[in-house]
């Protein structure tokens, strides 16, 4: 067997490159959401992922630049939604001006302010467990607190900075 180094060491990473290969992973896409000083606050996000059983911890990665995560960080609960493939507007608002992230958007909110969106594939009661610093964002581990899984339908998906949909196995 012979090994060829395929990666040129000193590589320029910049990060339109970075994004583009970055891109080829697919993700699902989450909504992140409480109810903050009476007004609904919240964002989409594609890094959602497990972490762990025990105690029952998920994570999602925010932008250090984003203007919302200050605020929806101060709220004593907040829900996440994993969205379905019907979601993809709602990803988009939820990405967009924050003025009208949750226009048109059926919004359950808990007793400790807790909002998901009615119609989610699933949906978490969290609370933050530990935010770690990581280059331009912040890694925010979620401790869960409550789950409901309502839909069957198929998932969001984020691919190559675009929303698609899985094909439904044959």
């Amino acid at each position: 067997m012979s090994v060829v180094t395929h990666f040129p060491t000193n590589q320029d990473l910049d990060p339109a490159r970075l994004r583009t290969a970055f891109g080829i992973f697919p993700t699902g896409v989450v909504a992140v959401a409480a109810e903050v000083d009476g007004q609904l606050t919240g964002l989409a996000a594609s890094s959602f992922t497990s972490v762990s059983l025990a105690p029952p911890l998920v994570s999602v990665s925010i932008a250090n630049t984003s203007r919302t995560w200050p605020q929806l960080r101060r709220a004593a609960h907040l829900g996440v939604t994993v969205l379905a493939d019907h979601h993809r507007g709602a990803a988009r608002q939820l990405a967009g001006p924050v003025g009208g992230r949750f226009d048109g958007l059926r919004v359950a909110v808990s007793e400790d302010g807790a909002a998901t969106l009615a119609d989610g594939l699933a949906s978490f009661d969290t609370t933050i467990y530990r935010e770690v610093e990581a280059g331009d964002h912040t890694i925010v581990l979620l401790r869960l607190h409550a789950v409901e899984h309502a839909d069957d339908s198929l998932p969001l998906v984020f691919h190559r900075s675009g929303f698609g949909r899985l094909q439904h196995p044959a």
